[in-house]
């Protein structure tokens, strides 16, 4: 065993979680993660199927006299993120990884740990492995492909599971229950701009930068800035003050990421460079102030540049920068159900220019379908009137809170019953494995509940130890109840 494992309690979950850490498992290269699996239920004599997509689920029957209890299935993803600091020299196709204890916390060298979802795979194992936890009859489903876009949930068959309850063990915050996510759906806007040949003015480039960004559905409340609509806002008070010329446009890194930094490349009369200069300043000095707090950082940078060949029209230009400086972009709407909680929003992400075509991409999200699709469709309408060809793609469903069903008050009980207090509900706005699979599966009651995990898909993840004993304890005792 790993030192830093080494007498950690419980024992059950740490060994399979020392297994897994030695086991390279990037997104799509998973098949050493299953074979380890698939080796375990075969020695325990389990019943296995794989999927089309390499899902693994796998059946365990009730304890003794636990028979009649309905069935349960226990599910986490077996990929994990595969990020390592500059200067760290690990291959995550071949290397193990390098486990440290730092007190009541356990980090990698200089990597991603794969706590997320490392642990909550090897609890399953753990269960799957147990001969004194009185459970009644069980499912587990081990998915591949989690972290780069939910591919093995999507892929995941309908009708091949039997049971009444899904435990996802993907939840990151120890005395919590998620009981809910949203959809999404991505809309990506293009129009053909025209080109024409660039004028006598001088180039130059400007760049807003410094901003925070962060993940579009996590994140999209917290009042951040968004590099592209600031970018469009820009160029609208110049487009109007100096009669710029624009040859690009460009910022934004994916659909899921609130942007950070864009660019463009713009040509003006070089009499009017002091102008030029003093209201991008002015522009700069008027976003901090509406920032604030919330995004401190903020630049807006102008600099000479090379000249382009060519620009684009000018009348497509205007009407792109003015959809820019339009679209919104953040919160649409609060949930009923579940007390700070974000219901619907919207992401301005990306906009690219290549050659005489524009393409903005952004992204919706809801845990209420219709809310999510008449979201998209304001966006569509938008883009529409400013002359943009708009397509729809890349849903996923969502999972719509509901506090009171039986399974979150079985779980609450069990929750209170063994740390004195019920556990806090929560729900996040970003697609989750539950919305994906529940969707298959009409009735089925889902709960997500983990141990603690800081800081999951960067060098800086780390779990709580004492966390981990507690999260055993409580799957030990809700298995027992169901």
């Amino acid at each position: 065993m790993i030192p830093a494992l080494a007498n950690l309690q419980p024992e059950p979950v740490w060994k399979h979680f020392d297994r897994l850490a030695a086991i390279p498992r990037a997104s799509t290269k998973e098949a050493a993660a299953r074979d380890y699996v698939l080796a375990l239920a075969t020695k325990l004599g389990l019943e296995s199927v794989q999927d089309d997509a390499g899902n693994l689920v796998i059946r365990k029957p009730a304890r003794p006299g636990r028979e009649g209890a309905p069935m349960a299935l226990l599910q986490g993803h077996l990929d994990m993120v595969c990020e390592k600091n500059e200067g760290t020299v690990h291959n995550f196709d071949v290397d193990p990884i390098k486990v440290v204890r730092d007190g009541d916390w356990l980090r990698a060298d200089g990597t991603t740990l794969g706590s997320d979802n490392g642990v909550g795979v090897a609890a399953a194992l753990a269960v799957m492995e147990s001969n004194n936890i009185a459970h009644g009859p069980l499912e587990f489903a081990f998915t591949i492909d989690e972290e780069t876009g939910l591919t093995g949930a999507s892929a995941f068959p309908g009708g091949l599971l039997q049971s009444k309850y899904f435990l996802n063990l993907d939840n990151e915050e120890k005395g919590t229950l998620c009981i809910g996510c949203s959809g999404g759906v991505k809309t990506t806007a293009r129009r053909k701009v025209g080109l024409r040949p660039a004028g006598a003015g001088s180039a130059w480039r400007i760049k807003v930068s410094g901003l925070k960004g962060g993940h579009s559905g996590v994140d999209i409340h917290q009042g951040r800035g968004n590099a592209l609509r600031i970018m469009g806002g820009v160029l609208q008070v110049l487009l109007d003050r100096l009669s710029i010329e624009i040859a690009e446009i460009n910022g934004g890194s994916a659909q899921n990421a609130i942007p950070r930094e864009a660019a463009a490349l713009v040509l003006a009369d070089p009499a009017r460079e002091s102008e030029l200069k003093s209201l991008v300043a002015t522009a700069e000095a008027g976003y901090k102030a509406d920032l604030g707090g919330f995004d401190s950082g903020l630049r807006i940078t102008i600099e000479k540049a090379d000249r382009p060949g060519k620009v684009l029209d000018p009348a497509a230009a205007k009407q792109t920068v003015a959809l820019l400086a339009s679209l919104h972009h953040g919160v649409l709407a609060m949930s009923p159900d579940v007390d700070g909680l974000v219901q619907t929003s919207t992401n301005l992400a990306t906009v690219s220019t290549k050659g005489d075509v524009v393409e903005i991409v952004t992204s919706q999200r809801s845990a209420i379908e219709s809310s999510m699709l008449a979201a998209a469709r304001m966006v569509a309408t938008i883009c529409s009137l400013a002359g943009f060809e708009v397509e729809h793609g890349g849903k996923y469903p969502g999972w719509k809170p509901e506090p009171n069903s039986d399974i979150v008050r079985q779980l609450q009980q069990v929750h209170k019953q063994l740390f004195g207090e019920p556990a806090r509900l929560i729900a996040m706005h970003a697609g989750l494995e539950c919305g994906v699979i529940g969707e298959k599966y009409p009735g089925m009651q889902m709960v997500s509940f983990g141990p603690t995990i800081v800081d999951p898909h960067s060098p800086n993840e780390r779990v709580q130890i004492s966390s981990v004993e507690s999260f055993w304890n409580y799957l030990k005792l809700v298995l027992e109840k169901l």
